[in-house]
């Protein structure tokens, strides 16, 4: 009996290995680049250090958990960027003509939706490759982003409550922190515990079949632009909050950290797998790196480096890994 239970272990614990493999090893990667800077430099793990790292890590975060369900579904948003710097400009410009901000804050909630259902609907309902649009996207709204300010940064003032959004602490941990945390929490629960989750996937996995099955497969492919589009408002916000302007230049780049983030844990370039918790420890991991190398005194722009060899190390283990699952899940069959 013993022996026997032994055997029913062994498999399980190989299957769960194996099927978690990229979460797991970007758990470990992440761990070892504490462990390394935590060693190159005593001021890395300093409680202040570590807050600093998760305040500025709070906006890829929270468009990465949009970009997991975007991914999902085997598309892409290239305009993430671009939509974060035009509602961070759009903001200033707002607040700075004399509008509350709280109606800012949801008026840009609402233009961030606007944008994403604009993209969704030419990506859904018109067939069009979600990496054209969301392209022209990326010129487009930067160039808005670029017109209304002419290229300068708008200042912000008389907004407190507002500026504590950004700088704020609540129980000595930064806001933007905190309303990242929720943000992934509520995506965790959406993918694992909601009927749109598990259609998100489905849609992912074979759009097809799931038209076929009755699923509204178009309008769950445009939904996940205007969650991207909603998140890319709130991320723009938070940087707006946080440097107390809004500028055209925002966010510059900011699609291939969110996009590394979401691909380094495990998401599936290919569709119909997805990863909350791995989106956490790559958005994590990246903003470790790229702390880690700034208190080495190495060049900020090396960072670009690493992030963009990050994303092709993991493309290609996602594209193994998936080739990998895919063989031995035909060979079960």
């Amino acid at each position: 009996m013993t022996a026997y239970t032994e055997r029913e272990k062994g498999p399980a614990l190989s299957d769960f290995v194996a099927e978690h493999a990229q979460v797991l090893s970007i758990a470990l990667f992440f761990m070892a680049c504490m462990v390394f800077f935590g060693l190159m430099t005593p001021t890395f793990l300093t409680t202040g250090n570590i807050l600093n790292v998760i305040r500025q890590a709070a906006p890829i975060l929270i468009v990465a958990v949009a970009m997991t369900l975007v991914i999902t579904t085997a598309g892409i948003d290239l305009s993430v960027g671009s939509t974060v710097a035009l509602v961070n400009a759009l903001a200033a410009i707002l607040m700075a003509q004399g509008m509350d901000w709280p109606l800012a804050v949801i008026l840009m909630l609402v233009a961030g939706g606007l944008v994403g259902a604009i993209q969704g609907w030419f990506i859904a309902y018109q067939g069009i490759p979600a990496f054209i649009v969301t392209l022209a996207g990326l010129s487009i709204l930067r160039g808005f982003a670029l017109y209304l300010t002419e290229g300068y940064s708008i200042p912000i003032t008389g907004a407190p409550g507002f500026f504590w959004l950004g700088r704020g602490t609540f129980g000595g941990i930064p806001v933007p922190a905190l309303i990242s945390i929720l943000v992934a929490i509520l995506g965790f629960v959406v993918m694992l515990r909601t009927r749109y989750g598990r259609r998100v996937v489905a849609v992912g996995s074979n759009m097809e079949a799931a038209r076929r099955v009755g699923m509204p497969a178009r309008r769950i492919v445009a939904s996940v632009y205007v969650v991207s589009g909603v998140a890319c408002a709130i991320a723009g916000l938070l940087i707006a909050a946080r440097l107390g302007s809004g500028s055209s230049n925002a966010a510059v780049g900011f699609e291939l950290q969110v996009i590394a983030a979401v691909v380094l844990g495990g998401t599936s370039l290919m569709g119909g797998k997805a990863s909350m918790v791995g989106t956490v420890l790559g958005t994590m991991t990246i903003a470790v790196i790229g702390n880690g190398l700034i208190l080495l005194h190495i060049s900020p722009f090396f960072t670009q480096i690493v992030t963009g060899t990050i994303i092709l190390i993991a493309i290609w283990m996602n594209t193994r890994l998936f080739s990998t699952n895919l063989r031995i899940g035909r060979k079960k069959g």
